[in-house]
């Protein structure tokens, strides 16, 4: 079922309330014809091949799940096209004593979609909630480093950290939560993950397991209305399905597979009706093996596997070349990335020798090698949906039985995938992707403390030397002391092989021309979503209220 669609001509309705009764499961609406408002109206639909995992931003680890936070909550600092920092919740800040202590003055006025004002007290709280010990939360590694947070008064916060923290401007722009909802409340159990309640451009409306989560706009944003009324996010788990529905214009956007961007979307129908984008997706796709399971500790092994995957095959046989390989955790357009490490070269006759020389032999002559009485079996995993994984993974496979190693292929739901192989680590290799933070800090991923429930370091990782220098590089301001840093930290990663890092494909979002002022950016599409439009002749959606 399409998302309420009504009609696709321009409305032509009397001033007067028209009672439509439209279902969606039990939910009844009422259409108004203030959809003809010149500057306000319409809706946009998107779509996600997975369900959100968690709305409470702290616990929004997954994609879909941080994509509707984005627009529902606010930080207090944000990026802006130009990669900088500037202010959201806070309207200025000063940054004092080399980088130990940094003031923030919060906006006056904020309100949260209750209606309650937001005051330091919120960020004092998030802040206690990030660095609690029970709070399952990748992303308090950053907040650890703070020796004492004080509230000077409701709209002043002053953090003093340890010592001097480069990352830790960036570290504020972590989404904000509000205490009077949450103080009370148990994260793992609360309501609050299905029913959030933000400072954003838009607030949370409902959310129909297995088929959309529905936002609307909030009228009393600081930086002022949005124009679009709602946004909608249909959950289709399979991208040939998306693209169907986006053909029929049952959705606004998608992000597009190489194929249909390349062959599928090149007809008169498309180049009309919608706009295409391209550029790097700042994250990659990696292939991450289990440290704790034999076959993998040894390095040599994780380097045969390495030289044994042809990645260029799979970026122009997957990608129709639409990305680029990587050596590295960190993004290619980063100033973190060292561009003299070399990708190790595709060499099947080295990876054989590599995995004789640590002691695998074929002993029965069934082309699969065996040590220690076991053969070298093992399973990727990796989410339904993605087709790009999936591919990959035969690849893979492909290629691995040629060097005596044997791969099964498991492709689960993406909540299956994240809550009972990835948080739990039952797995021996998965196939994943990271989209990345413009702050290089990598911190949360590669530190081997962050092998915690919840955590990102989910392969047991442990290099003294890289948790070393990972820890000297915040403590570093100086940009070039700080690439010089991670350049190193880059080098050793490359060498231990713990992902095999595949590629980065590009982003290719397409978007209904319908849709005004859309821009893409250093930092991609919709930063100026606010602002984007729709003339009442292009809406196709009436405007809805939510009966009483």
């Amino acid at each position: 079922m399409t998302p309420d669609r009504v009609t696709q001509k321009p409305l032509k309705l009397p001033p007067i309330l028209l009672a439509v009764v439209l279902f969606s499961g039990t939910l009844s609406y009422l259409a108004w014809a203030s959809d003809l408002d010149p500057e306000y109206g319409g809706t946009y639909v998107t779509a996600s091949i997975a369900e959100p995992n968690n709305l409470i931003p702290v616990l929004a680890t997954d994609a879909p799940s941080q994509d509707i936070v984005g627009r529902v909550f606010n930080g207090l600092l944000r990026y802006n096209p130009e990669i900088e920092l500037e202010g959201d919740l806070a309207k200025s800040w000063e940054v004092l004593n080399g980088g130990e202590t940094i003031i923030f003055h919060l906006r006056e006025g904020v309100l949260w979609h209750d209606g309650q004002p937001f005051t330091a007290e919120d960020v004092e709280f998030t802040y206690q909630k990030l660095v609690d010990p029970t709070t399952p939360s990748p992303y308090g590694g950053d907040f650890e480093r703070i020796e004492k947070l004080t509230v000077l008064n409701p709209y002043t916060v002053k953090v003093k950290y340890k010592e001097p923290f480069s990352p830790g401007l960036a570290s504020w722009t972590m989404w904000i939560m509000p205490k009077h909802l949450l103080e009370k409340e148990d994260l793992l159990i609360t309501d609050f993950a299905r029913n959030p309640v933000g400072t954003g451009p838009y607030r949370f409306k409902r959310w129909l397991t297995g088929d959309r989560v529905e936002l609307v706009v909030s009228e009393n944003y600081y930086e002022g209305r949005a124009k679009i009324d709602r946004v909608i996010y249909r959950i289709i788990p399979d991208q040939t399905t998306m693209f169907l529905e986006l053909h029929q214009e049952a959705i606004d956007s998608m992000g597009l597979t190489p194929l249909q961007y390349q062959r599928q979307t090149s007809t008169s129908f498309f180049e009309t009706n919608f706009q295409r984008f391209r550029y790097p997706s700042f994250g990659y796709t990696y292939l991450g093996l289990n440290l704790k399971d034999p076959f993998f500790k040894d390095v040599r092994v994780r380097r045969a596997i390495n030289h044994a995957i042809d990645r260029q095959e799979i970026i122009d046989a997957v990608l129709l070349g639409l990305g680029q390989v990587i050596t590295g955790p960190f993004s290619p357009e980063s100033w973190a990335y060292n561009p003299d490490v070399k990708p190790f070269s595709y060499d099947p006759e080295e990876a054989k020798r590599l995995l004789q020389e640590s002691g695998f032999q074929d002993h029965n002559g069934d082309g699969i090698l065996e040590k220690d009485d076991k053969k070298f079996s093992f399973t990727i995993v990796t989410n339904q949906g993605n087709f790009q994984r999936q591919q990959a993974c035969e690849i893979i496979q492909r290629r691995l039985r040629e060097v005596g190693i044997e791969v099964r292929i498991k492709v689960l739901e993406w909540s299956a995938f994240l809550n009972e192989v990835v948080h739990k680590r039952k797995f021996e290799a998965i196939v994943l992707g990271w989209g990345l933070n413009r702050e290089p800090d990598p911190f949360d991923i590669w530190h081997s403390s962050k092998v915690g429930e919840g955590e990102f370091n989910f392969i047991y990782y442990k290099n003294e030397r890289v948790d070393e220098l990972i820890e000297q590089g915040r403590r570093v301001f100086d940009i070039e002391e700080r690439r010089k840093i991670y350049h190193e930290v880059h080098r050793l990663i490359h060498e231990d092989q713990p992902y095999i890092f595949l590629f980065e494909g590009d982003a290719l979002p397409i978007v209904h021309r319908r849709f005004q002022n859309v821009q893409v950016t250093k930092i991609g599409l919709g930063y100026n979503f606010i602002h984007w439009e729709v003339p009442p002749d292009k809406r196709k959606y009436m405007r809805f209220k939510l009966e009483p």
